[in-house]
């Protein structure tokens, strides 16, 4: 749940950052670079953290996958309400199809942990 809740904060920074100029659209390119900069940076301290207290308990390809779902979670929502963008069936559609994947990469039950060296790492490397 951890990795989750920070996933989500993090793609909220970084969907502020890259999308949120667009309502700016008269200010100079190189402060909104510089904005933009300076709002993704506490999505990186969001970002490693989730990523590594996932990692073990989810593989890397199954966070990659989480993230995308609640990337697009985020920026629908974002869209919606910061860009007046209202989303379209084939929107909806897109998203159903994430949602696929992660139903595809994330087990319904549990075999163990979700990456080898998660067992090794949990005992001190010892096998």
């Amino acid at each position: 749940m951890r990795t989750v809740i920070l996933l989500v904060l993090s793609n909220t920074f970084m969907t502020v950052a890259w999308y949120g100029h667009l309502r700016f659209r008269d200010a100079p390119l190189w402060t909104t670079i510089l904005v933009s900069w300076l709002i993704a940076l506490p999505e990186y301290s969001l970002a490693v953290p989730a990523n590594r207290f996932g990692y073990g308990q989810f593989s890397a390809g199954q966070l990659k996958i989480i993230q995308e779902v609640i990337s697009i979670s985020v920026f629908l929502i974002f869209s919606w309400l910061y860009l007046r963008e209202a989303p379209t069936w084939r929107t909806g559609l897109a998203f159903l199809l994430i949602c696929g994947a992660v139903f595809l990469m994330i087990p319904l039950r549990s075999d163990g942990p979700a990456h080898p060296s998660a067992s090794t790492s949990e005992s001190g490397g010892q096998p």
